[in-house]
């Protein structure tokens, strides 16, 4: 432990000297906000106490069970401020205020839609998860299964979910930080990445979590004051916010209404699916379900949680509107081609200085930056234990793994996941976040959410359906993302996008579904008929919750 605590303090000081470098170079970028000391001290202050609390947490990470899921010790309480964290990312406070500031109404069906999946996971997975799972969501959906083909799915579908949810983390985080310091922007990224890593390779899950509820309480509190401060210019009336939006933005009355975003009625559907059912296929969501000592605590964590996310999602949309108002016509937020310093993505930042001035600007960027690491830390702890749990321990050593080699290379894949998601970063500079962010949602609705629905409520279910029906949900999301716009056109630079809608989910997700229908009717094996067996076995424990303190699987 003495040896963890050398390398940790050895990398804490490297990773404050490399803020400190950050905060006083030059580096000669044509457009930079002047140095605003008082968001750096807050910033560099936030960082050292989460180091502090990643110390900590070293202490207390003796295990697998420890690193992945905290002992399962969290209550049902703190675990739902820290779902609400690891949701509340900068896709949402970032992105959809952006998307809100440039397209009006159109900006709320990320709101919407990142919302009304919380019931599902309600009514349908919590219990469940809680009582059927150890420490991933693959626990849960191989329990009747074959280990080795469902896991290698399970495995494959975070990996890519991670990878893209990443992307979004890392440029919001790379923009902010060039907004502050007038750093270039890889240098930006290369900063967030190792201060992610240190969280998560000494921390483990009892530092993600405790990170994510600071964070999630001064979110909070931040976008509260600022939703106060914009509306009580208006009198409270909202009427009164829109009104003036309209008068200002360039689009006027169209942004009150629909088709600024989304233009056709299959985009729309597809999309609300993709960010409906894509919660409850993501990784570093459905794991956080572990951390708690019950099925009953579990149903706790989520309703907190959709408390905390509906009330912050109201919010999102005033700040969209009060940056139409207050950011907008300001010319000290604007560049010399009159764009928006940082990007569009930074229209809540630029809101907070309006609001309240260089210390709350500060205070703003202090909480968008935990709320990056926080969700990036989290999600990184998914992609690890994607690897180290499902992958190396229960694939490739068949179970007979030490928590110990598990251990290590969770850490492994860690450094990993971390090099992968800068170089990442680097690459989709120009996105937006929250539509980074839908995408990952797709692909979490399209492979992940209807195998976990279908193992776990299905009876004729089977390996064999489960695995090439995940699969095909899986490689429909990725290909139909390559060549739709976001990707063709935006990022590879061809003419015009293959696919024509803004998300794949109506049609990936569908082809999931039927394929592990199709796959699992069509299966006559002797291994279907033991999964068909199985499954009331599994009913009995996931209502239950009996012999849930034991291991997940048979």
């Amino acid at each position: 432990m003495s040896k963890i605590k050398r390398i940790f303090g050895a990398m804490a000081l490297f990773a404050a000297a490399g803020a400190a470098c950050a905060a006083g170079t030059d580096l000669g970028q044509a457009v930079k906000q002047p140095t605003n000391w008082t968001a750096i001290s807050m910033f560099g202050a936030f960082v050292i106490f989460t180091l502090f609390i990643t110390k900590w947490a070293a202490s207390k990470t003796k295990s697998a069970a420890d690193f992945y899921t905290a002992g399962g010790g969290i209550t049902g309480f703190q675990n739902g401020l820290a779902i609400a964290g690891d949701y509340m990312s900068a896709a949402s406070f970032l992105g959809i205020s952006a998307a809100v500031f440039l397209n009006g109404y159109d900006g709320l069906i990320y709101s919407i839609g990142f919302l009304v999946g919380w019931p599902v996971i309600t009514f349908l997975m919590a219990e469940r998860l809680r009582n059927l799972g150890r420490f991933t969501f693959a626990d849960v959906a191989a329990y009747r299964f074959q280990q080795t083909p469902i896991r290698v799915f399970a495995a494959s579908g975070t990996l890519v979910v991670v990878a893209f949810y990443l992307i979004a983390q890392m440029v919001g985080a790379g923009q902010l930080i060039k907004l502050l310091f007038g750093l270039e922007y890889w240098i930006a990224v290369v900063i967030v990445g190792s201060l992610m890593m240190i969280y998560v390779l000494f921390g483990g899950m009892t530092a993600t979590t405790w990170v994510q509820i600071i964070k999630a309480v001064m979110l909070l509190a931040g976008a509260t004051f600022m939703a106060y401060v914009v509306m009580s210019q208006f009198s409270f009336s909202p009427e009164a916010l829109f009104a003036k939006s309209v008068e200002i933005h360039e689009k006027k009355q169209s942004i009150m209404g629909p088709g600024n975003f989304i233009k056709d009625p299959i985009s729309a559907i597809s999309f609300g699916m993709a960010l409906m059912f894509g919660t409850a296929g993501l990784p570093h969501i459905l794991m956080r379900f572990f951390t708690v000592p019950s099925a009953k605590e579990a149903r706790k964590s989520v309703f907190w949680a959709t408390t905390w996310i509906a009330y912050f999602y109201i919010l999102t949309f005033i700040i969209g509107f009060g940056a139409i108002v207050l950011v907008s016509t300001n010319p000290e937020f604007k560049d010399a081609a009159g764009k928006l310093l940082g990007g569009n993505n930074m229209a809540a930042i630029h809101l907070a200085k309006a609001v309240g001035g260089n210390v709350f600007l500060g205070f703003i960027s202090a909480v968008a930056f935990a709320t990056i690491l926080a969700v990036v830390a989290g999600l990184t702890l998914s992609g690890a234990s994607a690897v180290s749990h499902d992958l190396y321990a229960t694939v490739f050593k068949k179970g007979q793994a030490t928590s110990e080699n598990e251990l290590r290379v969770s850490r492994i894949t860690t450094i990993g996941l971390g090099i992968v998601a800068v170089v990442l970063g680097i690459v989709f500079e120009k996105q937006n976040i929250a539509f980074m962010v839908s995408l990952a949602f797709a692909i979490a609705a399209s492979a992940n959410f209807p195998v976990l629905f279908m193992s776990v409520l299905w009876k004729d279910c089977t390996t064999r359906g489960a695995t090439i029906g995940g699969f095909l949900g899986l490689i429909a999301a990725v290909g139909l993302t390559v060549v739709s716009k976001a990707v063709w056109v935006d990022v590879l630079g061809n003419k015009a996008a293959i696919f024509p809608y803004t998300s794949p989910a109506l049609f990936s997700m569908t082809a999931g579904f039927v394929g592990i229908w199709l796959f699992s009717i069509l299966d006559t094996s002797d291994r279907a008929g033991l999964d068909r067996e199985g499954y009331e076995a599994q009913k009995v424990r996931s209502e239950t919750g009996i012999g849930a303190a034991g291991a997940s699987g048979h």
